[in-house]
């Protein structure tokens, strides 16, 4: 069975019940909003995205194709992507991590015996921006993950720019990444799995 049946957060809206007459409903060829898991055949548009909206900032792109493919393929249900009729909008990839704070091992390894999720990559298409996208479907990824047995918590890195972003989704600082890239520096934060679930906030990412 899919991990993602019997998530109420992860339905697209196409398999929600539907308050209107069966006459009255609008037909898609194509659902309007779609989260799913991402497949090994999504990594070229994961990689578009990814490399449109990070080489202009930083120079270079969290994963590169093949990293994308890697994860894809080895962990597939830590991704997410929000679809719109048919268009990937948005993801996420993430993998499996055994060890308190990340290293640069982290960036291309999968521990599957792990607990801490490690986040590699959010991004959004150019199109979709400033429209709250990244929030939500960060909000909903999290959802996820807390539905996920064997999970702890979830880590990422960012620049200090990102970190308000972040904190809004509920992340917390545990100060200076050890890793580097280039001569780009980052903080490491954390989100705790455990306890309620917490409500989506506005966001104006």
């Amino acid at each position: 069975m899919s991990v993602t049946s019997g998530l109420p957060f992860l339905k697209p809206e196409h398999l929600m019940p539907s308050l209107t007459s069966p006459g009255r409903q609008r037909r898609h060829t194509l659902p309007a909003s779609e989260f799913r898991c991402l497949t090994p055949e999504d990594a070229i548009s994961v990689f578009e995205i990814e490399r449109e909206a990070f080489i202009s900032v930083s120079g270079d792109c969290p994963l590169h194709l093949d990293e994308v493919r890697h994860f894809l393929t080895l962990c597939p249900e830590l991704s997410l992507g929000w679809f719109e009729e048919g268009r990937l909008v948005a993801f996420i990839i993430g993998s499996l991590w055994d060890q308190e704070k990340l290293t640069m091992d982290a960036m291309t390894l999968h521990k599957p015996h792990g607990s801490t999720v490690h986040i590699h990559v959010l991004a959004v298409h150019r199109t979709f921006r400033q429209q709250g996208k990244g929030s939500i479907l960060m909000w909903r990824y999290l959802q996820y993950l807390r539905c996920l047995p064997g999970l702890r918590r979830a880590l990422l890195i960012c620049e200090e720019f990102l970190v308000p972003f972040y904190r809004k989704a509920g992340f917390k600082e545990k100060g200076p990444s050890a890793i580097t890239v280039a001569q780009m520096s980052f903080t490491e934060m954390e989100y705790l799995l455990g306890g309620a679930v917490f409500e989506r906030r506005n966001s104006g990412c």
